[in-house]
């Protein structure tokens, strides 16, 4: 499914298309666009549900890349949180393998590696 095309991965739309799912039409909740988050994350047992919202909201961030930096104020927000709250979620994320947190110090935001497959 995740076949290569001249080096590039295949679109979401080819892959939902394969699947036999047919989205028409953007509404007030797809025109900004919609998230998938792995299976593995979504029903993990091992995750709480603050973590797997951050895992999504992060992979959110990072749609056509394998990072992101978002401020923890920002991410806070997003998903309804305070800042302590989202980097309690963030710190369970990378005690369980999730996410690789790189510093950049000096004000700027973290930068957050996201990983799909904890082998």
């Amino acid at each position: 499914m995740n076949e290569k095309r001249r080096g590039q991965l295949t679109g979401i739309g080819a892959i939902l298309a394969e699947k036999n799912i047919i989205l028409t039409g953007a509404d007030a909740f797809t025109e900004k666009g919609f998230t998938q988050v792995p299976n593995a994350v979504l029903r993990g047992k091992k995750l709480s549900m603050g973590a797997k919202m951050t895992y999504a909201a992060l992979l959110s961030y990072a749609w056509n890349d394998d990072y992101c930096f978002p401020g923890q104020q920002r991410l806070a927000d997003d998903i309804g949180v305070s800042r302590q709250t989202a980097n309690e979620y963030i710190q369970e994320l990378k005690r369980k393998g999730y996410v690789n947190i790189i510093r950049k110090g000096q004000g700027r935001p973290n930068l957050y590696e996201l990983k799909v497959s904890r082998h």
